[in-house]
């Protein structure tokens, strides 16, 4: 080959190779510029995470990923940030991409055992926790998940020793004090709770989150000045710290500065309107409570109707502002109308998917608010499906006396009344209704102190459904006396005098999904313990299914007790019937008039053999009435009429008694950082 040729092709070769090193070269520019980008958003997420800012975090971190889908950090830290939101599917389904790209990075594991335990996976959190533990025995986060799962578990006494141990090690941590001092004051050891949360202040003098819980314990432990000074510390180091501010306006509730919780409520709910957000509907209701102590119930049900407007599922706003116009209002009053209209059309849904108690309690609530409303008619027919026809033609007769009838109403009287011509009650020439008697007398309370993590108040809230509740129970008087005490002795004292046979204290625990009722019942007499129940109810209509949980549990513990009506020769008639679950064949004690007593401790009546003077045995039951045969006790016939009838064997199908995790303890827990 000549030169001239070499040179040619070495000009060729010039020509080709240089454009193709220049376009390989180009990627590897960009995607260095490209990481640098998502390198910036990572550390801008970051900086605002720091600063608790959530939302900005996800802003950048979702362009930092969009930059560089294989950022693991920046993939975690948005994880983090859902976790921090309560968005707990959306935590777990980028931590686990986030583990993917890091398997060997335990901090983003041990955030998928948060995340799994926030979302009830308990079993998956276990096995991870317990395989992250195998690999390092002494992983401080996996220690403290290890914790939150006993506590999701309802073992809190586990999760003492397990923090108790760990803090051997990391004796100064921060969140290891808290946490000890949290589950302290949950098992009820408010003198340990104490000392752990003041060794943390010790330790961490200048932590506004340190003091924010402090502030927490303190008013646990009814301490409110000391409550307050250290809510007052935690906003001086992080002024725009909203758990703080809530905390501090209801600090100021529950020590009767009403003014001043208004003023912190209203600085929330403006923070809450500029932020197009509906985060602080305990803020609506809490300035609410403030006007009706003030005496300002006009302005509180304005503020509670806007608060509606907002969200008008909110249970415990709702729940405040009916007994405020019940019980401030005469029945004329239009904004009684609209209320009970709500529960009417929940009714009808209710109804329209066979959920008879739901709709029940529904119609029950209306006509509470507005008792002669038409839709009254609608009630009777839910009565009438269910299996009692008597109860039915009253409310008719009831509608009739209120001038609501037309031709259709008029035959279905006629019609009823024909149809029960020979039920029960008209044998023995009785009138049921006139017959109707309760056998329990139950005070509910709520001291005034009780407050839960997000409603101050909220035992004395959920006392008030449950009182409302119990005004249905056939068989039990939900005693008036004011539910707000300040003591248990003052609760006592007022039980006692009232002739109550047994009084109760309601106290609530929640977070933002769930809520967990805890009714402890006592002796009227003596003020002895009777029982405890507990209800745990999570979504949704919460607050009501809690209340009406621990109502049915009192209801069925209690012995089922009537009266001896009416005595024909060897056959008797009591004011007890279908609609109280007699049933063809129970056999009641006869005791003599006056005779039976509750027992001095639990939930018992208590009578002598001798006050024992026969046996009922049912064999007719209507709805509210039933007879049967009697067999006296003895040679001597002892049975009169007025005796009462026990049927102690009632006792024995108790339900069990619902227990579940303290959601406020793990609230306060997930979210300490």
């Amino acid at each position: 080959m000549s030169v001239k040729n070499k040179k040619l092709s070495w000009r060729s070769l010039t020509r080709s190779v240089i454009p193709l090193f220049l376009l390989l070269l180009v990627p590897v520019n960009m995607t260095a510029q490209t990481q640098g980008t998502a390198a910036v958003y990572y550390e801008r997420g970051r900086s605002f995470m720091a600063q608790e800012d959530w939302y900005s975090a996800v802003e950048s971190l979702l362009e930092c990923i969009r930059y560089n889908s294989a950022h693991a950090e920046g993939t975690a830290a948005l994880a983090e940030c859902y976790y921090e939101l309560a968005e707990f599917d959306e935590a777990l389904n980028w931590v686990r991409k986030a583990r993917l790209l890091a398997r060997s990075n335990m901090s983003i594991a041990n955030l998928e055992v948060f995340t799994l335990i926030a979302l009830g996976q308990l079993d998956a959190a276990s096995a991870l926790v317990s395989d992250i533990l195998v690999r390092e025995p002494y992983n401080k986060e996996a220690l403290f998940a290890a914790g939150e799962l006993d506590i999701a578990r309802n073992r809190p006494s586990q999760a003492l020793l397990r923090y108790r141990e760990a803090v051997s090690r990391y004796p100064d941590d921060r969140r290891l004090l808290i946490s000890l001092a949290l589950v302290s004051l949950s098992l009820g050891d408010n003198e340990t709770s104490l000392v752990y949360i003041n060794n943390a202040l010790a330790q961490h003098p200048d932590d506004y989150r340190v003091f924010y819980y402090a502030a927490y314990i303190y008013a646990q432990n009814d301490r409110l000045t000391e409550a307050i000074r250290y809510a007052d510390t935690s906003l001086y180091y992080k002024q725009d710290h909203t758990p703080s501010q809530s905390l501090m306006a209801t600090l100021r509730y529950r020590n009767s500065q009403y003014d001043e919780a208004i003023r912190l409520a209203d600085i929330l709910i403006a923070r809450d309107t500029v932020n197009r957000s509906r985060n602080n509907m305990s803020a609506w209701y809490l300035k609410g409570l403030s006007l009706i102590r003030l005496g300002r119930a006009n302005e509180a049900i304005t503020v509670l109707v806007n608060a509606l407007l907002i969200n008008e599922e909110d249970e415990f706003i709702r729940a405040v502002l009916e007994d405020t116009i019940i019980s401030s209002t005469p029945l004329e009053d239009p904004r009684r109308v609209r209320l009970a209209s709500w529960h009417f059309n929940r009714a009808r849904t209710y109804r329209s998917r066979n959920l008879s108690d739901q709709a029940l309690f529904e119609y029950r609530r209306g006509l509470r608010l507005n008792p002669f409303a038409s839709d009254r008619r609608e009630y009777a027919e839910l009565l009438r499906l269910s299996g009692y026809p008597a109860r039915y033609l009253d409310e008719l007769l009831f509608l009739q006396e209120q001038g609501i009838t037309d031709r259709t109403m008029n035959d279905s009287v006629e019609a009823y009344n024909s149809l029960l011509f020979n039920a029960l009650f008209r044998q023995w020439q009785v009138n049921p209704i006139e017959l109707t008697e309760r056998h329990w007398k139950i005070a509910v309370f709520s001291l005034a102190g009780q407050s839960s993590f997000y409603h101050a108040d909220a035992g004395i809230t959920a006392a008030s459904l449950i009182r409302d509740l119990l005004t249905h129970d056939r068989n039990i008087t939900p005693m008036n006396i004011p539910m707000r005490q300040a003591t248990f002795s003052q609760s006592f004292r007022q039980a006692r005098e009232a002739d109550a046979d047994y009084f109760m204290l309601v106290s609530v625990t929640e977070n933002e999904r769930d809520i967990s009722i805890k009714c402890e019942l006592f002796v009227g007499r003596t003020g002895s313990p009777a029982g405890t129940f507990y209800a745990y109810r999570t979504g949704a209509e919460r607050l009501r299914g809690a209340a009406k949980g621990v109502t049915e549990q009192l209801s069925s513990s209690l012995p089922m007790r009537g009266r001896l009506l009416i005595r024909r020769q060897g056959q008797a008639l009591i004011n007890k019937g279908r609609a109280d679950g007699i049933q063809a064949g129970a056999v009641f004690d006869v005791i003599k008039k006056g005779r039976p007593q509750t027992a001095n401790e639990g939930i018992a009546l208590i009578y002598a053999q001798d006050e024992l003077v026969g046996t009922l045995t049912i064999a007719n039951v209507d709805e509210e009435i039933a007879s049967g045969t009697l067999t006296r006790n003895g040679f001597f016939d002892l049975i009169e009429q007025g005796d009462e009838i026990i049927l102690q064997t009632r006792g024995n199908n108790r339900p069990q008694i619902e227990s579940a995790a303290n959601p406020e303890l793990r609230t306060l827990l997930r979210t300490l950082r």
